[in-house]
């Protein structure tokens, strides 16, 4: 069974620059090899010409030499299979483990990121970038632009809603509603704030009283004997009921100091001291809180408002000229000039953004030299030759341009010293 030949890398265009620099030093050679022909044919008509031959013989070894060396880093020299050649080829699994060890040793400790990060000011930069977005790289914004909007579009939406709703959902089940709720109500009520609280609620009794004014009849006739009924007097107790109730909302809304409302604010209080001491309280609100987040109209709401919010981002992420126009925008320019003047808040969010760093590196770091030493095997061996190949081809072809002036300069100094002596 005949087997196929692997295939052999795509070769770099003309106009690449290594493969120009690699026809330059070949022609270098060939043109030192004609030299040589040249002046060993022509060597006897003057003594000067044999400084030509030594220059040309000693620039066409030195050239050779160098061809060999370079050529030994991604191939068989001449397809032989010479010991130490091809050296890329056959250690690239090794090359790729390096490469992973480097990475991790100097940039993916979490020592490292700590201290290359000490004198960065994120905080500065994100201000300057907030409050002139024009004035960066418009090529740059653009393509963060786009990336974070196919990032969002390429991910699964019902595993990230869900996780993003689920998040919502525990973060809300995780405050304790009641001590705040107290702490409010204890502010209001210290601060004055909570008169216009109490007016609203007499307001709201007396509009409540009025509209179900009729009910209140129907239930003191229905209440009423037949003596009353028949003598009308059930109307005449029920005028009674309704104006000594409107008399007791009105004198409590005209008297702060009315002893039902200080009844109501002692309530208040209470409750104030309850929500935010007692604990069979606190379960009391903590259960409702469960009940409401349990409510389909809820998690209607949280999936409404997850929609919103990634529609709202898409929208920005596409168009953030348009984004930084609107309000979003003048706020964010406000931050980026806050974030440019107080140099504490600029200390706090560095110093948080150097922890996360901090702590992405010593949690994912592993992960991402392995993540490279596993690209660099997983990648044949041609792929990793053409790649370094056209990376450091260029300057590895100055090397045979150098080593062929180099050795010609050296061989056309021998022959100047071997002719004078």
């Amino acid at each position: 069974m005949k087997l196929l030949a692997a295939p052999r890398p795509p070769l770099a265009p003309a106009s690449h620059p290594a493969r120009r620099m690699r026809i330059m030093a070949t022609g270098m050679l060939v043109a030192m090899a004609l030299l040589f022909i040249l002046a060993r044919a022509t060597v006897h008509l003057h003594p000067a010409i044999g400084f030509v031959q030594a220059f040309a013989e000693a620039a066409m070894v030195g050239g050779l030499a160098d061809w060999f060396a370079v050529t030994a880093l991604f191939r068989h020299p001449l397809g032989l299979p010479i010991p130490h050649t091809a050296i890329i080829p056959r250690n690239k699994d090794r090359i790729g483990d390096t490469l992973a060890i480097f990475l991790r040793d100097n940039f993916l400790t979490p020592a490292v990121v700590a201290r290359r990060m000490q004198h960065m000011d994120v905080a500065a930069a994100a201000g300057r970038f907030l409050a002139s977005p024009s004035g960066g790289d418009g090529r740059l914004r653009e393509g963060a632009s786009r990336l974070i909007a196919d990032i969002l579009e390429a991910l699964d939406q019902e595993r990230l809603g869900g996780m993003v709703k689920g998040a919502i959902g525990q973060r809300l089940r995780a405050i304790n509603i009641a001590p705040l709720a107290g702490q409010a109500i204890e502010a209001a009520m210290r601060d004055g704030r909570h008169g216009p609280v109490m007016d609203g609620i007499i307001h709201w009794a007396d509009r409540t009283l009025e509209a179900n004014e009729h009910l209140i009849r129907q239930m003191v006739h229905d209440r009423a004997g037949k003596v009353l009924r028949w003598t009308g007097l059930d109307e005449n107790l029920a005028d009674a009921i309704l104006s000594g109730l409107r008399k007791l909302l009105a004198e409590m809304a005209q008297d702060p100091g009315h002893p039902l409302r200080l009844k109501a604010e002692e309530g208040m209080a209470k409750l104030a001291f309850d929500l935010q001491y007692d604990l069979d309280m606190q379960a009391k609100v903590a259960g409702i809180r469960d009940e409401i987040l349990d409510n389909p109209a809820m998690q209607r709401w949280i999936d409404g408002l997850w929609e919103q919010a990634r529609a709202g981002l898409l929208r920005a992420v596409r168009d953030p000229g348009r984004a930084m126009a609107g309000r979003l925008g003048e706020a964010l320019r406000a931050l980026g000039g806050t974030l440019q003047q107080e140099a504490r808040l600029r200390l706090v969010i560095n110093r948080f953004v150097r922890r996360a760093a901090v702590g992405a590196t010593a949690s994912y770091g592993d992960a991402i030299v392995r993540l490279v030493s596993d690209t660099v095997r997983g990648w044949d061996a041609g792929t990793v030759t053409t790649r370094l190949e056209h990376a450091v081809g260029r300057d590895l072809q100055y090397i045979r341009i150098n080593g062929t002036l180099v050795g010609g300069l050296v061989g056309l100094a021998i022959h100047a010293i071997d002719t004078l002596l």
